[in-house]
């Protein structure tokens, strides 16, 4: 088991990562004062695990699903922990993916102004990315985590037994978020080059998990609230991702997010901001993953980039854009020209005129 300290103004979180993490600490969080949100699947799944660790202690089952992230449900939280006589000491265990997570950090820093919180992700993209950092929100108005609090958790458990259990869509979800990390990270970019025919793999999944919570970690501490910029690159290939899966919504949001990373690294190779060389070595991990599609109507699609958190302004669009191993350059275009640059790559992508 590996750990990693985010020491930051509002607080330090201590994060455990590997083998053994969820048996060695979870059951050190006091059972008498244990607030525990989870979802259906996960429950069905663990709820033996769930008791003998936690011994019976209140919790809200959230259904599972991206449509549970909204304020009636997150409400409900707040409900159920008041009626179970929650109190300040109470910490709440978020046990789930990045639904969980997001929705019961955000009640966490609601519920009497704030209540320590922990974070037990069961997903890969849980893990190597959504339960780090202190984000947490609802989606509102159709629009992904707009509503939402910095709360830093006071841990986070990320053990691979929880792995064992997720579907291979849920793995490739995972990978999204790990491919986005090797373009922001050349180690884990040569990592993932060297493991091209492993990616799913149990032993190199343990291994990677822990490089990406270092990254984003030490950004983190960096740039806590994204103030500064640095936290700013961690959403490369969501402006686009988020807007696809606004108005598409059939794929999950590690998918979108290789989808977007894709679309944009046309973008950044028009606009001379990465090599065709480097793009092709991307463009490489994504087709691992996932097979790119063309959309008919993806200039629309692509408006819904406009309500980015990232923008200063709706008439014009920030990205993220890969420049090179490791380094990454932010850009912004008028929406316009973003959504023409999105349909000419769809286009492309149709006629197989690009990578």
């Amino acid at each position: 088991m590996k750990e990693y300290n985010i020491t930051v103004s509002s607080g330090q979180s201590n994060i455990f990562c590997g083998e053994g993490a969820f048996a060695s600490r979870a059951p050190l969080i006091p059972r008498e004062r244990v607030f525990i949100v989870t979802d259906s699947n996960v429950s069905a799944l663990y709820r033996a695990l769930i008791d003998s660790t936690f011994g019976g202690a209140p919790a809200y089952v959230l259904p599972a699903g991206e449509g549970s992230k909204n304020r009636t449900q997150l409400f409900k939280i707040l409900s159920a922990m008041f009626d179970a006589g929650a109190t300040r000491s109470t910490t709440l265990v978020a046990l789930g993916g990045g639904v969980v997570g997001d929705i019961a950090g955000l009640a966490a820093s609601l519920y009497m102004r704030g209540v320590p919180v922990v974070q037990i992700p069961t997903t890969l993209l849980a893990q190597v990315d959504s339960s780090v950092g202190g984000k947490t929100a609802i989606d509102f108005r159709g629009i992904k985590n707009i509503v939402g609090a910095f709360c830093q958790p006071r841990e986070v458990i990320v053990d691979p037994l929880f792995l064992k259990t997720l579907p291979a869509r849920e793995v490739r979800c995972g990978l999204g978020e790990i491919i986005k990390y090797g373009a922001l990270n050349g180690d884990i970019l040569r990592k993932l080059s060297a493991n091209m025919k492993n990616l799913t793999s149990q032993d190199f999944l343990s291994d990677i998990t822990f490089d990406c919570i270092a990254h984003k970690a030490a950004v983190v501490c960096a740039d806590e609230r994204d103030l500064g910029g640095s936290r700013k690159t961690l959403n490369l290939g969501h402006t686009t991702g988020h807007a696809f899966e606004l108005y598409y919504g059939r794929k999950s949001h590690g998918e979108y997010v290789l989808i977007g990373m894709y679309y944009e690294l046309f973008i950044a190779c028009k606009l001379g901001v990465c090599s065709p060389e480097y793009a092709a070595a991307l463009v490489k991990l994504i087709k691992s993953v996932i097979r790119v599609p063309s959309y008919a109507d993806a200039s629309t699609a692509a408006r819904g980039a406009k309500h980015d958190k990232k923008n200063s302004d709706t008439a014009n669009i920030s990205l993220i854009l890969p420049q090179s191993p490791g380094v990454c350059r932010e850009l912004t275009l008028g929406a316009d020209e973003y959504c023409g640059y999105i349909r000419e790559c769809s286009r492309a992508v149709a006629a197989k005129e690009w990578l």
